[in-house]
């Protein structure tokens, strides 16, 4: 597939709301191994990211304790539709925070991860995830595309520093390359080929795409 046709197709993906591009862990860790100096003491929020699935959480979990982190939070949108990719079947939205082993095996266990209950339905702009936003020092997501620009913007008003995996195309964004250009906002150390995993019924099944890793240090 051509850089052209790809950026059809995630055009395309954000007209239609299709917003679950799930990265992989090989990229998570590609990307996040450049910044690690900086998590040290840090309350790391992921944002957009259900624990089941998510590589970011699966990451920070378990790299708690050679990253020094001080707390890890994770929420995700919460749906009833079992046609997107991950069964999002419970009853409620939750979040999940987690503080470090405490069994001594360095294994982030179910009893170690402490599930709590939203009211709403964990959308990054609620008044639940805005309060443990203020929680956090440094926000590691790959957020919704269609909102990419307004997830930027929450970040930037509430002064976060934030690593997050996005398309290149973003940084030509209204809102966004203004940023870079008063460096605010720089690309990542691995602009190149990544690729995601997306729900079966999304216009573009081939999933591999040029993407830039843009972020906040």
């Amino acid at each position: 597939m051509n850089v052209e046709t790809q950026n059809a197709s995630l055009h395309r993906a954000k007209g239609a709301k299709e917003d679950e591009f799930y990265t992989q862990r090989e990229d998570v860790e590609q990307e996040l191994k450049h910044y690690r100096k900086h998590f040290k003491g840090k309350v790391v929020y992921c944002n957009c990211d259900d624990p089941r699935v998510s590589a970011f959480f699966h990451y920070f979990s378990y790299n708690f304790e050679k990253l020094g982190l001080k707390k890890l939070i994770a929420t995700c949108y919460q749906s009833n539709r079992r046609d997107q990719f991950s069964a999002y079947d419970s009853e409620r939205a939750i979040f999940l925070e987690y503080e470090g082993d405490k069994d001594g095996d360095r294994i982030p266990g179910d009893s170690e991860i402490e599930i709590k209950y939203l009211d709403g339905d964990g959308d990054f702009r609620s008044d639940e995830a805005i309060e443990l936003l203020k929680q956090a020092d440094i926000v590691v997501t790959n957020p919704p595309f269609s909102l990419l620009r307004e997830f930027i913007s929450q970040l930037m008003e509430y002064e976060k520093k934030f690593i997050i995996l996005a398309n290149q195309n973003a940084i030509k964004y209204k809102g966004i390359f203004p940023l870079i250009q008063q460096n605010k906002l720089w690309i990542g150390a691995n602009s190149g080929d990544m690729s995601f995993k997306t729900p079966n019924h999304y216009t573009p099944r081939a999933t591999r795409y040029w993407e830039d890793a843009s972020g906040q240090d």
